[in-house]
């Protein structure tokens, strides 16, 4: 194995299975969605509109 011995292709070979497994989590978790709107974010937003007009 190039010379490198076997923990250094182990830490290989780990490296690139971990950077799939994020790669296949993110594949399944893409569009999942967030937590839902709270009220109080919506009326927080609707305040904060109204501030910057009256600037």
């Amino acid at each position: 194995m190039l010379g490198l011995g076997f923990w250094v292709g182990l830490a290989y070979l780990l490296c690139i299975l971990s950077s799939l497994l994020c790669v296949v989590y993110g594949v399944i978790n893409w569009n999942k969605g967030g937590e839902p709107v709270k009220t109080e974010d919506v009326q927080w937003v609707k305040d904060e509109e109204q501030a910057e007009e009256a600037l």
